[in-house]
C-alpha cells in the first residue's frame, strides 16, 4: 500500500491532499502536524504524527504544504537529506505541457497551465487556475497565488511570491525575495527583494 505523508495540516495542506488524491497514485493519504496529538484530523485525512521522522518509513513519500516560502523549502530539504522521498502532485485537472520541466516538492493545483518550456524548480506553487506561458523560468520555492497569469518568458526568482490575481506582460524579469501584490501589473523589470503593488506595479518596501 502507498502513503503519502502531506507535512503541514492547513487550508494549503488540505488543497494538496485533494489534488493528491485527485492523481489516484496514493492509495492512502496522512498528515504530519506539530500540533498533534491536538490536531487529529485536517478534513477529512487523518493527523498521524508531529514529525515525519518519528512516524514515517525510511524512503517514504513526501510533501510539504508550508505556505511560507522559506520555511517550506528549509523543511522540504531537511527531510529529503534524511533519506525521504520528495513527491511533485499534479492535479489531474491541470494542464502540464511534456515539453515543460517541474522539479521534485512542487505542486500543481486544479486547473493550473504549464505552457511549452516552461520551468520550475522545486518546491513551488502554482496554485488553483494560474497559467505560466512558454519558455517560463520559476527557481526554487516560488508561489504563484491563485489566477496569476505569467505571459511568455518570464522569470521568477527565488522565494517569490506573487499574489491572487498577479499579471504580467512578457519578457519581464521579477528577481528573488519579492512579494507582488494582489491584482497587481507587473510591466517592468522587478530587480530588487521587496513588496510591489499597483497597476502597474510599484514598490512599497526594499528588503
Amino acid at each position: 500500500m502507498s502513503c503519502l505523508y502531506v507535512v503541514g495540516a492547513g487550508g494549503h495542506g488540505k488543497v494538496a491532499a485533494e489534488a493528491a488524491e485527485s492523481t489516484g497514485r496514493w492509495s492512502e493519504i496522512v498528515f504530519i502536524d506539530q500540533k498533534y496529538p491536538e490536531l487529529e484530523r485536517c478534513g477529512v485525512w487523518p493527523v498521524v504524527g508531529g514529525s515525519l521522522d518519528e512516524v514515517a518509513p525510511a524512503a517514504s513519500d513526501y510533501f510539504i504544504a508550508i505556505g511560507d516560502n522559506l520555511t517550506r523549502y528549509r523543511v522540504f530539504k531537511a527531510f529529503e537529506e534524511q533519506g525521504f522521498n520528495p513527491v511533485n502532485i499534479v492535479h489531474s485537472s491541470a494542464f502540464v505541457s511534456r515539453h515543460s520541466q517541474v522539479a521534485k516538492g512542487s505542486l500543481i493545483c486544479s486547473g493550473a497551465v504549464l505552457g511549452v518550456g516552461a520551468v520550475i524548480s522545486e518546491c513551488c506553487v502554482i496554485n488553483t487556475s494560474a497559467s505560466v506561458d512558454h519558455d517560463c523560468v520559476l527557481g526554487k520555492s516560488v508561489h504563484l497565488s491563485p489566477g496569476v497569469h505569467l505571459a511568455g518568458a518570464v522569470s521568477v526568482g527565488d522565494f517569490s511570491w506573487l499574489g491572487t490575481g498577479v499579471s504580467t506582460k512578457q519578457v519581464v524579469r521579477i528577481g528573488a525575495n519579492v512579494v507582488v501584490g494582489v491584482g497587481a501589473a507587473v510591466v517592468s523589470d522587478l530587480d530588487q527583494a521587496g513588496v510591489y503593488i499597483g497597476v502597474p506595479a510599484k514598490p512599497i518596501q526594499r528588503l
